[in-house]
């Protein structure tokens, strides 16, 4: 109950405090990407419950000749890069927190479809809310294997406190300063998840 009362009035406090940078990121969104400014997406939330999870658009709408979405290095565009680099595409999430969807701090929310791929480790990262920023994001981000990020995921169920919350939304701090481990090396963001190995591996 702690944390979710600590989410609701962080989240309030930060959507108050940044609303004309919100404002001002939704316009030059809309400038330079065209509609819509938000891009929406259904992700697995506390114990995998689907919730819409919404983010300033970063990619413009690019097909090949079949009809499917180009790759992200080809529609990230470098206003996009921009917003990912300084996170600021993420600030709509405020809204997922208070409306008790996500938490401030978290195992970041992934796909639908990576759900029946993990092992029984990993499906641990889906019994706590999902977070804007979490234990994996201060500890290497997109540039850590995504078994390093489980294990930093799992680690952060098994040890969550509210000292530790605050500890990782300093770091966040830090990151987003510095914009480190913004993409795997490679890619323009993160490589698809597979799978391990072994489904019955644990961490």
């Amino acid at each position: 109950m702690l944390k979710r009362l600590l989410d609701i009035v962080i989240a309030s406090i930060a959507l108050v405090l940044l609303s004309p940078l919100y404002f001002y990121v939704a316009y030059k969104v809309k400038k330079n990407l065209g509609s819509p400014v938000l891009f929406r997406q259904v992700r697995p939330g506390l114990h995998g419950k689907p919730f819409e999870m919404i983010k300033f658009r970063t990619m413009k709408d690019a097909l090949d000749e079949q009809g499917n979405p180009l790759p992200d290095s080809e529609r990230l565009t470098p206003f996009g890069k921009i917003l990912r680099s300084t996170s600021l595409d993420e600030m709509p999430e405020l809204w997922n927190v208070i409306k008790g969807d996500m938490s401030v701090v978290g195992p970041r929310p992934l796909l639908m479809e990576y759900l029946p791929l993990y092992n029984e480790e990993q499906a641990k990262r889906h019994n706590v809310r999902p977070g804007m920023t979490g234990h994996a994001q201060v500890n290497g981000r997109n540039a850590i294997s995504w078994e390093e990020k489980f294990k930093l995921d799992t680690w952060y169920v098994e040890n969550q406190s509210t000292v530790l919350d605050f500890k990782i939304m300093l770091q966040t701090v830090k990151k987003v300063i510095a914009k480190d481990d913004i993409s795997a090396e490679g890619e323009a963001t993160m490589t698809r998840f597979t799978g391990s190995q072994n489904k019955d591996d644990s961490l």
